[in-house]
């Protein structure tokens, strides 16, 4: 007897197909190790301090430096970047990840495909954050002072699937949100810039929004670091198509992420 596949469901498969064939490393020209070793400056002990020292203050001066505190990163995080290197090998998701090393941005991430989404999608979250925050998600800069490709990939993973987890967290680009975020990022990852940027972030919050984070984002943050499991290899897989296909709130559920909720008064 013939049967016909119900046409929402042809519809996801064709999404996953597209979103697979997208996001698939094997497609792209030059792989992840040509390309830092393209990127890559060797520096010694010294060097290294005075790259800290020097980013580290200009970060402070003028928090928009995304060069400053992308290179803060890189020289201040080796054994945080082990760390998470070590998490993602625990999952399974992780392990493929590190295996294919697949990239976000413009040329491997259907965007138009995830924008015709279910609206409570992963996939459709994320492309209308980068929609509606004007957000390219070819901006990250390349890894260019970490010498193991390996660990060099995880944190160019990092940085590229920073959006996706401000998407997933519902926070806003604004400073109180980039702090929040910061702080998630910080706890669960262990890289001394997203916990320095939590702290002095926070100190540039106007006096309203300071309150609102004291007494809501800073609680929240520090709470969902601790208790949701690994973001980085749960949320780092635009590459696994389920994902993206999947609802947000099923992604918390498993996640052990909970929403942030007002009371107004």
């Amino acid at each position: 007897m013939y049967l016909r596949k119900p046409i929402q469901k042809i519809k996801s498969e064709v999404q996953i197909r597209l979103i697979r064939y997208y996001t698939a490393s094997e497609n792209a020209k030059v792989t992840y190790h040509e390309e830092m070793q393209n990127n890559f400056i060797a520096t010694n002990i010294f060097q290294k301090a005075l790259l800290t020292c020097g980013s580290a203050v200009i970060a402070l001066l003028d928090p928009h430096r995304g060069d400053m505190i992308a290179c803060l990163g890189e020289v201040t995080g080796e054994n945080a970047i082990k760390y998470m290197h070590s998490k993602m090998l625990q999952t399974e998701e992780g392990q493929d990840i590190l295996k294919n090393k697949p990239r976000i941005n413009s040329k491997t991430i259907a965007f138009e495909t995830l924008s015709q989404m279910p609206e409570n999608s992963l996939g459709r979250v994320y492309a209308d954050f980068m929609k509606d925050n004007n957000i390219t998600a070819d901006s990250r800069l390349p890894v260019q002072f970490i010498a193991d490709p390996e660990l060099a990939y995880v944190m160019q993973r990092y940085r590229e699937v920073h959006d996706l987890v401000h998407a997933s967290l519902f926070m806003k680009t604004n400073m109180l949100g980039e702090v929040t975020v910061k702080w998630v990022e910080g706890i669960q990852t262990k890289l001394p810039m997203c916990i320095g940027g939590g702290i002095w972030g926070a100190a540039r919050l106007r006096p309203k929004h300071r309150q609102m984070y004291l007494k809501y984002y800073l609680p929240w943050a520090i709470r969902t670091g601790n208790n949701a499991k690994f973001l980085q290899g749960k949320l780092k897989h635009l590459y696994n198509a389920k994902r993206a296909v999947c609802s947000v709130s099923i992604l918390k559920k498993d996640g052990n992420k909970t929403s942030m909720i007002f009371t107004r008064r």
